[in-house]
């Protein structure tokens, strides 16, 4: 069985007609490829860290790994990611396993 993930996207919006071009489309195909939106956030204040902040904040459950593969390499969304990429500016996109605790982290 394959561990489910989450796709922390931090991004700054650069153009909006490009983003909304995405994002009209984006929630659908994410579903389809078996992620789910958990999080959505702007962009509030930095409590602690040094990063430069980002306006966006998306949190994404992905089945796997390999679902979230499937979304970014379908030959069938060549033509949505590209409205991504030229909407978004400064985009931090990690992958983190999901965990039931931090005990793992703790061995």
């Amino acid at each position: 069985m394959s561990q489910a993930v989450y796709a922390l996207n931090l991004f700054n919006v650069a153009d909006k007609a490009e983003y909304l071009a995405y994002s009209r489309r984006s929630a659908r195909e994410v579903a389809a490829h078996g992620g789910r939106v958990v999080a959505l956030g702007k962009f509030r204040e930095a409590a602690v860290g040094g990063i430069a902040p980002r306006n966006v904040l998306i949190v994404v459950e992905w089945q796997s790994k390999e679902a979230f593969d499937g979304y970014c390499n379908d030959p069938g969304l060549a033509d949505l990611h590209p409205h991504r990429v030229k909407g978004t500016s400064d985009y931090v996109w990690h992958l983190f396993d999901k965990l039931e605790d931090l005990r793992p982290l703790l061995k």
